[in-house]
């Protein structure tokens, strides 16, 4: 049973009855056999493009059932959505950053600064900004919240402009106090060489519980979803997270950095 495509099957199931449409009849219409529409209403199968498309048309229901399914099969196979899409549908997000503030937690300036940075990004950086505001949004705002678990490097808290840093930090030590984000530093003197060195680390639980993760350098992203490297990724989140301070121990020494910039 494919759990997370029910709406579908229960949707398909609701206008077949409500178009007195026996499994007989809706089969000849789009072109399959009884069975597949057994299988289309008791969650075993999903559509695909061309068969949602004559649901619609038999239906009347415009492209309804096409988005359904193209949502379904996103559900199935999760390095086909954007990262973005995938950070929504998101229970827990835990990230690792040895260079910048993490994404779900930067302030605008922040943003702006960190943008302004990259060549490529010259005309653009608003729209950057404001696309990242969303999305942060869309996550911190929802309910259920989201359990935000971040790991940041001390030499992170170090790197922007006086005042871009004074709020950002600031703003670092008042979301660490909401009860469903943690934020921890893992300090330069810690670990010597150790698997944070080999760059970002972005996971994210799925409300199914299975878990993906993200890529990121400086052309493209890209989303990780086989089980073994993911499982890779989140033993080396572990070892980073067991040499992190505690969060009383990084809330004090972003307080100390935050005091370097008044």
């Amino acid at each position: 049973m494919l759990d997370q495509s029910a709406s579908l099957p229960a949707r398909i199931r609701a206008l077949r009855t409500e178009r007195k449409l026996s499994q007989d009849r809706l089969a000849v219409a789009i072109g399959v056999s009884k069975s597949t529409v057994q299988y289309f209403e008791a969650g075993k199968l999903i559509p695909q493009e061309g068969t949602a498309q004559r649901l619609d048309g038999v239906f009347g229901t415009d492209s309804e059932i096409q988005g359904l399914a193209k949502t379904a099969h996103e559900d199935l196979r999760p390095w086909l959505r954007p990262w973005a899409e995938n950070v929504r549908r998101a229970i827990l997000l835990r990230s690792w950053e040895p260079l910048l503030i993490p994404a779900p937690l930067q302030r605008e300036p922040y943003m702006r600064e960190m943008f302004a940075g990259v060549p490529a990004n010259v005309g653009r950086v608003e729209d950057l900004v404001a696309d990242r505001a969303a999305r942060q949004a869309a996550v911190l705002d929802q309910n259920p919240p989201v359990t935000i678990s971040c790991i940041i490097a001390e030499f992170a808290l170090r790197r922007g402009s006086r005042d871009v840093m004074k709020d950002q930090l600031g703003y670092l030590v008042d979301i660490g106090h909401r009860p469903f984000v943690t934020v921890r530093v893992l300090p330069d003197v810690a670990g010597g060489l150790h698997a944070g060195l080999g760059g970002p680390i972005s996971l994210a639980t799925l409300r199914d519980g299975r878990r993906i993760s993200y890529l990121d350098d400086q052309l493209q992203g890209k989303v990780v979803a086989s089980v073994r490297d993911v499982g890779d990724l989140e033993l080396s989140w572990e070892s980073i997270n067991g040499l992190a301070m505690t969060t009383d121990q990084s809330r004090d020494l972003l307080l100390e950095v935050l005091n370097e910039h008044k």
